[in-house]
């Protein structure tokens, strides 16, 4: 069964958003060593994307603001003329911002709006057309565990976050017929640079109040993805990757 659902994911191809840094860069290389052909996205981070693309040749990296639907387009064009289908749709690109809500400014929501969580829209809108018209797919949204509960002073972060689990309920249920699966990935705290504003102090106060006592890896994430890569009854979840954090 297991060699089965090895030889399932070859010649797979998957979109992640995102793909240069932290958990995207993670999840871009784990997919790769499992036997798909990977468009690995990235907005600012070229020098990252070339690094990691020069890892694995089954990594093609491709330039696109994700919070733009035209370059969301691009990006969909691309994947499409270079392997005439898609398989793997991974919504990972994000951007945090911890600020009171008295600080927030409206620039600053439009801006976590449109890269959090239209950006989601945007490629789900493109990706789905061809998974429909191929009656299979697969669309993994990385999350938060502060789209379940919210977080102090991360508003803006939070609304998106439970923004992007509704598009996960919701296409579940549409794309379902379709054979497209949708989960949601909603990790905790994860070791990477968008967690470097805490002291060390903090995150002892954090491992703390983790029952598995540790903050969790950016592979962690790319291991539920793979999960979800392989299991065909899973869809409509929030899968959260918090070390029994919100127990």
């Amino acid at each position: 069964m297991v060699e089965n659902q090895e030889k399932n994911i070859q010649n797979k191809i998957a979109i992640v958003t995102g793909g240069s840094r932290g958990i995207g860069s993670s999840i871009v290389q784990k997919l790769a060593q499992n036997g798909f052909e990977v468009v690995l996205n990235y907005n600012s981070s070229y020098e990252q994307a070339k690094q990691i693309a020069m890892t694995n040749s089954n990594i093609h990296i491709f330039k696109a603001d994700v919070s733009k639907y035209e370059e969301v387009c691009n990006l969909v064009n691309f994947t499409i003329n270079k392997f005439g289908k898609i398989d793997l749709l991974v919504n990972n690109a994000g951007i945090s911002l911890i600020k009171t809500i008295n600080n927030t400014t409206i620039s600053d929501f439009d801006n976590i709006l449109k890269t959090n969580l239209y950006s989601a829209f945007y490629t789900c809108k493109e990706v789905s057309k061809y998974m429909i018209h191929q009656k299979s797919g697969n669309i993994i949204n990385i999350s938060s565990i502060w789209g379940l509960i919210g977080a102090s002073c991360e508003m803006a972060y939070s609304v998106s976050k439970a923004g992007l689990d509704s598009i996960t309920k919701s296409l579940a249920k549409e794309l379902g017929p379709s054979n497209i699966r949708v989960n949601s990935i909603a990790p905790g705290i994860i070791d990477t640079k968008m967690n470097n504003f805490l002291n060390e102090e903090e995150k002892k106060q954090l491992i703390s109040e983790i029952p598995l006592e540790k903050i969790g890896t950016p592979d962690d994430v790319a291991e539920c993805v793979l999960f979800l890569v392989k299991s065909n009854y899973i869809t409509g979840q929030i899968i959260q990757v918090n070390g029994g954090w919100n127990i």
